[in-house]
């Protein structure tokens, strides 16, 4: 049983040296610390990251940190008792961090990791003697709200998705990819610098199409993140390399071309995020790709119900500060298990090196492990995944 004595926060840097929530919490089995992301790309459904302010949630922390000396915590479920008393007076950053804290603290006293603390319905070592890890999924070309450049693709990521025998090999596969990557770049982009945005994916002046292009010489499954809510407005998609607007139709027609010509394995938000009847559209005509909704779902069960009903997606982006809850994960968790619905959970533009994702991730059983490629903090994730493998191969 952990016995929580006192909890504390303060601001940390991020990896874009911006401000972000660390939460410190002392117990009967030691001091244990957890910190949250945050993102450039957020979707408008998303609860916010803090309640009013970062300095709002860590007073609120502070002012509340005397009704948690009569808690005690003995497992997963129990986080309930921490919202209970937090009972939204901080924001899903905060919350994310403080409950990632607890987990480290219960692993500690039951001397387990802090994956083995996670009870989905779905059990990944009933069906087999091998534990079922995720895909990664690697942004190797940056765009949209990732990259500051001038001219840029309208697409924010352009992702490889290796099918690996382990973790461990689509690592070193992604990174050596990436790095042949950035010498097709340099031959076909007269403008390119050799700069890498927020992901430390490479930056580029080409469109999405001349990304494809050149993306093909790799033949590892392809992905994009189109992030479409970043450039859709009064019902037009208006895009920028090169200039030109797009209706839901015209949007629809464009993807198709792209999925069929290009073979693309995984398309993430490639319409808005209330566009629950395009998602649909386009999940009919390819149900052999994946039709990953992020901004669409925002984490958040109710939401994923309504694509489930809709028939929108047939996977989704899970980040556990969209809601802040993790109960709320293990909820969407569940639920898109259920109805055979691709679990994806993911990183941020702006990370730590905090490495409880992927706990997370294996905990509940996802397919796929979204987390870049390279720089420290992405690298510290996939790192935490491989040491979880090695463990138990």
């Amino acid at each position: 049983m952990v016995v929580i004595k006192e909890v504390s926060a303060k601001w940390i840097l991020d990896s874009g040296k911006e401000k972000t929530i660390q939460v410190t919490i002392k117990t009967n089995v030691g001091k244990f610390s957890a910190s949250a992301p945050k993102g450039q790309s957020t979707g408008k459904y998303a609860v916010k990251i803090y309640k009013k302010s970062l300095e709002g949630d860590i007073k609120a922390i502070k002012d509340f940190s005397s009704y948690f000396s009569k808690e005690s915590i003995e497992d997963f479920n129990d986080l309930r008792r921490i919202e209970d008393i937090m009972d939204r007076q901080i924001g899903a950053n905060t919350l994310f961090a403080l409950e990632a804290a607890v987990l480290k603290a219960i692993a500690k006293e039951q001397k387990k990791q802090v994956w083995q603390l996670i009870n989905p319905s779905h059990d990944f070592f009933a069906k087999s003697k091998k534990p079922k890890f995720p895909r990664l999924v690697g942004n190797c070309i940056g765009g949209g709200k990732h990259s500051d450049a001038l001219k840029k693709p309208d697409f924010q990521e352009f992702l490889l998705i290796p099918n690996s025998k382990s973790v461990k090999e689509a690592f070193e596969l992604n990174k050596k990819t990436k790095k042949q990557v950035g010498n097709f770049l340099e031959e076909v982009d007269k403008n390119f610098k050799n700069k890498k945005n927020d992901e430390d994916a490479w930056m580029t002046t080409l469109n999405e199409k001349e990304i494809f292009d050149t993306l093909k010489r790799v033949k590892i499954p392809l992905g994009t993140d189109v992030a479409s809510s970043g450039f859709y407005k009064r019902k037009k998609y208006h895009y920028q390399n090169p200039k030109l607007d797009r209706d839901s139709e015209e949007q629809l027609g464009y993807l198709s071309n792209l999925i069929k010509n290009f073979n693309l394995f995984y398309i993430e938000d490639p319409f808005s995020e209330e566009d629950f009847e395009s998602h649909s559209k386009l999940l009919k005509k390819y149900p052999n790709s994946l039709i990953v909704g992020d901004d669409l779902i925002v984490t958040n069960h109710k939401r994923l119900q309504k694509a489930i009903d809709m028939k929108s997606v047939n996977a989704i982006i899970v980040k556990p500060n969209q809601c802040g809850s993790l109960l709320e994960v293990k909820r969407v968790c569940e639920l898109a298990k259920k109805n055979n619905i691709k679990i994806v959970f993911s990183h941020r533009s702006e990370v730590t090196e905090e490495t409880i994702l992927a706990d997370l991730a294996f905990g509940f059983g996802a397919d796929f492990f979204k987390c870049g490629i390279t720089g420290k903090e992405r690298e510290a994730k996939i790192k935490r995944l491989i040491e979880i493998e090695r463990s138990l191969r």
